[in-house]
């Protein structure tokens, strides 16, 4: 078992335009999260306990795009998608606590413990809890449980890290020097 990160509180210099307590719809999730359609997988957060406990719903729909390929004649969510759905729930817990958070990205940094219950298929509400197991100035570890109504559909650990967030065009011109040089 991995020893848990120190805790440190991290103040709040931006505040989010909800209460904490309250919730948020899609539209303060999207000034927390950098996600955006496709890739955006939650829809709303029900509950919040800050720097503590998330909840957040995702209203699965036979229009994702993943259905197409992911199986057709039998639509299933990706897992690995409802890992990330816990990932970015705990995000959008975590950014509203880090000053300057529109110049940072949280990346995975490691999956524990996945397990994959129950299929989750369209017409399906994934309701995602998320908690912080441990949180420190630039990792968090979080677990996470996703439920279909009071069925378990997926449950993780995961490691997350904070780092800033590239320039525009930094990656594109390392990509293209990279192509130069070789």
């Amino acid at each position: 078992m991995t020893a848990l990160m120190a805790h440190t509180v991290h103040p709040a210099a931006e505040a989010t335009t909800a209460d904490p307590g309250t919730g948020l719809d899609v539209n303060q999730i999207q000034a927390i999260l950098p996600h955006r359609y496709p890739f955006l997988l939650i829809d709303r957060v029900v509950e919040v306990t800050r720097k503590h406990r998330i909840v957040a719903i995702k209203n699965v729909s036979v229009n994702e795009p993943f259905f197409a390929g992911h199986f057709p004649g039998f639509p299933v969510v990706p897992g690995v998608l409802i890992v990330e759905a816990i990932a970015q729930a705990g995000g959008a817990l975590l950014l509203t606590e880090i000053a300057g958070r529109d110049s940072k990205l949280m990346f995975f940094t490691g999956i524990e413990r996945a397990r994959f219950r129950k299929p989750v298929v369209p017409g399906d509400q994934l309701r995602i809890e998320v908690e912080v197991l441990a949180w420190r100035t630039t990792a968090v570890r979080m677990g996470g449980k996703a439920y279909v109504g009071d069925k378990l559909a997926c449950e993780a650990v995961v490691t997350c890290v904070l780092v800033d967030r590239p320039s525009p065009g930094t990656a594109a011109t390392r990509s293209k020097a990279g192509a130069e040089s070789a």
